[in-house]
């Protein structure tokens, strides 16, 4: 199916982590150090700005907003009033920047982190997931992962599924009633296992990579795949059964569903894969597209 995209916003350096709520997208901009929102016909307005790179984002049960700070591997929290205090440092957990987040309706977030810097030429590591819950203590809860990026949890509240951005495949967990994650199974394999010689040798070796996604109502996952420039939608099992090409000579770094009826499917878009320090380059984009199944779960 062939469809139309419509851009939103440009001006960006690399838009990561969008999310719908309260009648606008939100955005984190990684290389403009800001998180943003954009009314439907496109209009910016900043939330806040960071010293370091900001990612995941997600909201509490009282409406104040987590965003994470990759580079200093902490969470903060913003309240209503707009003031902005520490939620969680979580740098002992991690060998990498802080990545993407999901936050379930009871207010406990769970973040991923690289394991390794892809950038500095040592081989692959795994990495941790690690559990924030509302008073913002924290633990590692699931381990082995390889570069746990994007991830959703299910609209009733008891399931996580991690991608594995470096292994090209989706990971579920089910969460326990204390926040614990149980029964890890495979919910998605889209690539043969990765090449942990060297981090060049992995992205040739990988048939896709999928960073930001979201879930839909009927249960399936829309999906970033950086590696083929697209986003995907995937089912449980690793059923390919949609995808939207980047435009011509760009990539697709992260979705999601929302607008009024949860069908307007809003893309990160930006040029390159490996090489995305592009501060001063501006040449990001917010790209929406229609599509037939609404958004559900969490985020």
């Amino acid at each position: 199916m062939t469809r139309q995209l419509t851009i939103l916003a440009t001006g960006g350096a690399y838009f990561e982590a969008p999310r719908w709520r309260d009648g606008v997208w939100w955005t984190s901009d990684l290389y403009r150090k800001t998180i943003y929102t954009y009314t439907e016909e496109g209009k910016e307005e900043t939330i806040f700005e960071l010293e370091h790179q900001p990612s995941g984002l997600g909201w509490l049960p009282d409406g104040s907003l987590l965003f994470v700070s990759q580079q200093d591997q902490r969470v903060y929290r913003r309240t209503a009033d707009g003031s902005v205090s520490l939620h969680a440092d979580v740098s002992k957990f991690c060998n990498g920047d802080l990545n993407d987040m999901v936050v379930d309706a009871k207010g406990r977030a769970f973040v991923g982190e690289f394991g390794f810097d892809p950038f500095a030429g040592g081989p692959p590591k795994t990495a941790n997931v690690i559990r924030i819950d509302l008073d913002g203590t924290s633990e590692i809860v699931a381990s082995d992962l390889m570069f746990p990026n994007g991830s959703v949890i299910t609209e009733d509240g008891s399931t996580l599924v991690v991608g594995e951005g470096m292994a090209g495949k989706y990971t579920a967990f089910t969460i326990e009633e204390d926040g614990s994650l149980s029964d890890r199974r495979d919910w998605a394999t889209l690539s043969s296992p990765p090449n942990m010689n060297s981090f060049g040798e992995l992205l040739a070796e990988l048939d896709v990579i999928v960073d930001g996604c979201c879930m839909d109502a009927e249960g399936a996952i829309w999906a970033a795949d950086v590696k083929n420039a697209k986003c995907i939608r995937v089912l449980p099992g690793g059923k390919i059964v949609d995808e939207i090409p980047a435009p011509q000579g760009q990539n697709i770094f992260a979705c999601m569903l929302g607008g009024t009826d949860g069908r307007t499917l809003l893309l990160c878009v930006a040029p390159g894969l490996v090489d995305n320090d592009r501060t001063g380059d501006l040449a990001a984009t917010l790209q929406t597209v229609r599509v037939d199944v609404p958004h559900a779960a969490f985020p």
